[in-house]
């Protein structure tokens, strides 16, 4: 399903703080721009030209909307600040003497407002072009796929590398004090730990992601994630070695899920499995185009950094990961 720009602010907001999709969608608008102080800028009369509306439209949309616009670029120019625009644009703009505030869009708020005007076809035609620039240069930065995005943070491979130790332990775990009898606890154990740390059994994101049956789960999950389930699983198998000495016997599953209930309800966890629920559903809505419905409310738009960190220089070419042979032997556990 196509996202509605006119109605998220998260996604407007994802698609101005993409630096890099922004220079293609400048290229590819090829809209007029003035350069005044370093910057490039349109006067409110320019963008109503451009979306072929009434200027009183544009002013109607930034009274209603004027703090995300001014977040976005949109400013006032006044006193001299002026008067130098007026002498340095003088007959290529139409501006009265008599003007002594002069609103200015620059790129960004001018997309802005595109995103927001309901009123204007050619807004609408620009808000589709702007989706599908987005979606290709996210797909041109990564290869054409997003599944393993997450291995193009450069801390990633060290974490994960560094937590199946603690899988390990936590399988192993699971082997030593939960009932044999329970053929499938390896598999039911895991899906209480994603609900309690994403709100998703493994399946259900497996769905979202569309991954192959083979898809190792963990191997798609962004390095926080990673370390806030490592952690979780850490505790769990602490938990369930105690638990067992206690009782002198193997858990029952109902068992392991209330101790996996009182894990989750620890405050020492919330601020992490915040985190995490916040990381999975801002990048995954921004970079994979999946929408989990359950984190909804933790969803927020990307900054700058996370592109750079993801799709930009700070990210790495995941076929570079093969350099050594610790990370061949991780990377061919993908398989």
């Amino acid at each position: 399903m196509a996202k509605d720009l006119t109605v998220s602010a998260i996604d407007r907001q994802n698609v101005l703080n993409n630096p890099y999709a922004l220079q293609r969608i400048q290229e590819g608008l090829g809209v007029r721009l003035l350069e005044f102080e370093g910057r490039l800028v349109m006067t409110k009369q320019m963008v109503a030209d451009f979306y072929e509306v009434d200027e009183r439209t544009i002013e109607r949309f930034l009274a209603a909307n004027q703090e995300e616009l001014e977040h976005n670029g949109y400013f006032v120019c006044k006193g001299n600040r002026l008067k130098n625009f007026k002498l340095q644009f003088d007959g290529d703009i139409d501006v009265g003497i008599k003007t002594v505030r002069l609103g200015l869009f620059d790129f960004r708020s001018f997309l802005n407002i595109g995103m927001l005007l309901t009123e204007s076809e050619k807004a609408k035609m620009v808000r589709s072009r702007i989706l599908d620039i987005v979606i290709a240069t996210i797909n041109e930065k990564t290869g054409g796929g997003t599944k393993y995005i997450n291995w193009r943070d450069r801390d990633f491979l060290p974490a994960a590398i560094k937590e199946e130790d603690y899988h390990k332990k936590f399988t192993g775990a699971i082997k030593a004090y939960v009932s044999e009898e329970e053929i499938h606890k390896y598999g039911v154990i895991t899906n209480m730990i994603y609900k309690a740390v994403f709100c998703e059994h493994a399946e259900e994101y497996r769905t979202l992601l569309k991954l192959k049956p083979k898809d190792n789960v963990r191997r798609t999950l962004y390095t926080e994630v990673l370390r806030v389930v490592s952690s979780f699983e850490n505790a769990v198998a602490y938990r369930l070695q105690k638990r067992s000495e206690q009782l002198g016997r193997r858990l029952e599953l109902d068992e392991v899920e209330e101790l996996i209930e009182d894990i989750s309800q620890d405050p020492m966890q919330e601020p992490y499995i915040y985190e995490a629920r916040q990381k999975m559903s801002s990048r995954d809505n921004a970079f994979r185009q999946v929408t989990h419905e359950e984190l909804l409310g933790y969803m927020k738009a990307l900054e700058p950094e996370e592109f750079d960190r993801f799709i930009g220089e700070q990210s790495i070419d995941i076929s570079k990961l093969l350099d050594t042979e610790e990370n061949r032997a991780y990377l061919s556990t993908l398989n």
